[in-house]
């Protein structure tokens, strides 16, 4: 039997993985990509561009050229194609990625810094811990209209894709009203609008959000068939629809919190409606979906209760809530969506 040796290797790239993803942040956060999408640049050059200091600078492109994100030829710095068509703030697809990037940077980065301490208390590290004490964690987040800016444009980019797919292949013919819960800018109302001329739809979320939301519906052209709704997911009961959708949501919330609004979900909708539900679910055996996993800690890091749950806890949930029939299916990536009929 061949067993391989023990090797540290591994270990040295998990552990050690922050540098990698620390300088893809920072070349973020400078302007690296937008620059050199204008044109490639000798190191000299870009640095000036970027306004960089000169100690570090030929480490930090050449760091990138390494990594993938960057191409070296005859000393000069081009944009790798993904990091083209991605990370450069001027194109439309940056939105799908460069906005969780800076979140990530800004916010994320530094609140993953107190896993441990969230580990050994299960209590959020976020800024209901360290800039507003006592508040809850969505009302510490959009506290700041800045800060909640870049949260809702970060869940356009982490859900954008899914929120394509889901459009796209779900049948949606026997509906004509859509609710999309905790709506965020609106881009999951808006792509299933998009692709389904026939439905309408209503956005809920938060009162503060209203002119991300409306801002952003304007500028695909939905604003006569997709309102805003405000009101809050414990305090307020959800709109009426056909189908109400929640995307990335759930996880968001403590047992007791994903049962109610369940229930909810379940008096707001019409006989024959359906709730659609998509997270980063994590596989039923817990031993493979590393991107949902990683995700499940990250809610202990940055909400007062929630976490990550398989699809199986998912449809159990759904029939205590009232659901009679439910099927799971994967949607993309690490995310896999769950329905429920309310017959």
């Amino acid at each position: 039997m061949n067993v391989s040796a023990p090797s540290p290797h591994r270990i040295m790239r998990v552990g050690m993985g922050f540098q990698e993803s620390r300088t893809l942040l920072a070349a973020v956060e400078l302007g690296v990509f937008t620059e050199l999408a204008r044109g490639p640049a000798d190191g000299e050059e870009l640095r000036t561009r970027l306004g960089v200091d000169q100690r570090g600078a030929r480490d930090f492109f050449d760091a990138l050229v390494a990594m993938g994100f960057l191409e070296r030829s005859d000393g000069r710095y081009r944009n790798a194609p993904d990091a083209d068509a991605y990370l450069d703030r001027a194109k439309p697809a940056y939105r799908e990625m460069g906005g969780l990037l800076e979140m990530a940077n800004s916010r994320l980065y530094g609140i993953w810094g107190g896993l441990a301490e969230a580990l050994r208390t299960g209590r959020a590290q976020d800024e209901s811990k360290t800039e507003q004490p006592g508040a809850d964690t969505f009302g510490a987040l959009y506290a700041d209209p800045e800060r909640l800016a870049q949260f809702l444009a970060s869940m356009t980019g982490v859900s954008h894709a899914a929120n394509r797919q889901l459009a796209a292949r779900f049948d949606w013919s026997g509906y004509r009203t859509v609710a999309d819960l905790g709506t965020a800018q609106g881009d999951m109302a808006v792509q299933i609008l998009l692709a389904n001329p026939h439905l309408d739809g209503i956005g809920f979320d938060l009162p503060a959000v209203r002119p991300v939301f409306d801002d952003y519906v304007a500028e695909a052209g939905l604003s006569e068939r997709l309102r805003f709704v405000g009101g809050d997911f414990f305090q307020d009961e959800f709109p009426s629809a056909d189908v109400i959708t929640m995307g990335h949501v759930l996880h968001n919330w403590d047992l007791a919190g994903k049962r109610l609004l369940l229930e909810k979900s379940w008096r707001a909708l019409r006989p024959g409606g359906a709730v659609i539900l998509y997270d980063s679910m994590i596989d039923d055996g817990r031993s493979e979906n590393v991107f949902a996993l990683m995700m499940s800690l990250n809610m202990m890091a940055v909400t007062d209760g929630g976490f990550g749950y398989t699809t199986a806890e998912c449809q159990e949930w759904l029939r205590a809530a009232g659901f009679s029939r439910s099927w799971s299916q994967h949607l993309i990536g690490p995310d896999s969506i769950v329905v429920g009929i309310k017959e």
